[in-house]
């Protein structure tokens, strides 16, 4: 597998808006600033951490055991990020507890793993969990800001529903910057011509 650079993994296949991967989180703590920071580090040590252990491991996980040793992996460093910001912030843990727990059900992390750290060595790995879990935090951080500003004039933005709406603008704008040109008919009549 070859390295893909930041500017592919983390914004123009960014994980929640191109992919549309991790969106629960993304929409549930955005009303405020230091739960998005708080919930999207921890995504993002959880990722990374077991994105280094799958790599290493990656030839002793057979395919049929798979999915639960993924699983196992990232329920292990769930627990330990959770234990961690429980014991350092008793108020963030119990105003996010329950996000913080079900990063190990964040299809983000499971599909990056399964994707890119059980076949590829240990750089490759590491450094394709830093760029995707960077993506979230620009993603997450986005949407934050946005609501915040927003819901100054409009407080439809700080409800659930405004979440949703300005979610999907958002979406709209990183698919419209970063979509790929779609080529017309001339285009393949010239690439036709050319190769001939």
């Amino acid at each position: 597998m070859q390295l893909a650079s930041f500017n592919e993994t983390a914004l123009r296949r960014n994980i929640a808006w191109v992919q549309l991967l991790g969106l629960c989180p993304l929409l549930a703590v955005s009303e405020n600033l230091i739960h998005a920071l708080a919930l999207s580090t921890a995504s993002a040590v959880v990722l990374i951490c077991s994105a280094v252990i799958v790599s290493l491991l990656r030839t002793f996980i057979s395919d049929a055991l798979r999915l639960p040793a993924l699983v196992v992996v990232i329920s292990t460093f769930t627990t330990l990020i959770t234990m961690l910001i429980e014991s350092l912030s008793w108020s963030l843990y119990a105003a996010i507890a329950l996000y913080f727990q079900i990063i190990v059900t964040n299809c983000m992390i499971l599909g990056r793993l399964q994707s890119v750290a059980i076949r590829s060595r240990l750089a490759e790995a590491f450094t394709d969990a830093v760029y995707t879990a960077t993506g979230f935090l620009f993603a997450i951080t986005a949407l934050t800001v946005a609501r915040v500003l927003i819901g100054l004039a409009l407080p439809l933005a700080e409800q659930p529903v405004g979440a949703f709406i300005i979610a999907g603008v958002l979406l709209a704008l990183v698919q419209k910057v970063f979509r790929e040109p779609r080529k017309t008919s001339e285009d393949f009549r010239d690439t036709a011509s050319q190769q001939s």
